[in-house]
């Protein structure tokens, strides 16, 4: 499985929360493409997710999904999820994000679980895989760009 991110908007700044308290607020909206692959040369598999949701510090700050669909045997497909966030409060958690020792980077993280669902001799023979996806990136604040993205960047359990 690999995946590419577009980041298309990040916005930081102060703000209201649904309550009226003054905090910090984050909008973001990215898209991940990912391609997935089913090498089976017998049988295609359902393939489904929970949500996808990304998170600054202990926060989610933005969340995708995507629709279930079913691959074919030994086939690829790409497919994009868009994953956002509009003005997330951040309360005590906001202040990291303009400290000095950040460099201006904004360390974000990833995590979402692919669930594959095969039947291999009809309905009496059924398999189930999930795969934990955990990815760690950084945003350019300033540039409004992902960067410290390589391919060993996300690790799969």
């Amino acid at each position: 499985m690999n995946h590419r991110w577009k980041l298309n908007n990040f916005y930081y700044g102060e703000g209201l929360d649904d309550t009226g308290v003054p905090t910090k607020l984050l909008t973001i909206n990215c898209s991940v493409k990912m391609n997935i692959k089913n090498p089976a040369t017998f049988f295609g598999i359902h393939v489904s997710s929970r949500s996808l949701n990304l998170f600054y510090s202990q926060i989610r700050v933005g969340s995708g999904q995507f629709m279930n669909y079913y691959q074919p045997k030994k086939s690829e497909k790409i497919i994009s999820i868009n994953v956002e966030g509009r003005k997330v409060p951040l309360y005590g958690v906001g202040e990291g994000l303009v400290m000095s020792n950040n460099n201006g980077s904004v360390p974000l993280k990833l995590e979402f679980e692919i669930r594959s669902q095969a039947y291999l001799v009809g309905p009496l023979v059924k398999t189930i895989h999930h795969r934990q996806v955990l990815c760690i990136m950084k945003i350019d604040s300033e540039s409004n760009k992902v960067f410290d993205f390589k391919k060993d960047s996300c690790s799969y359990s």
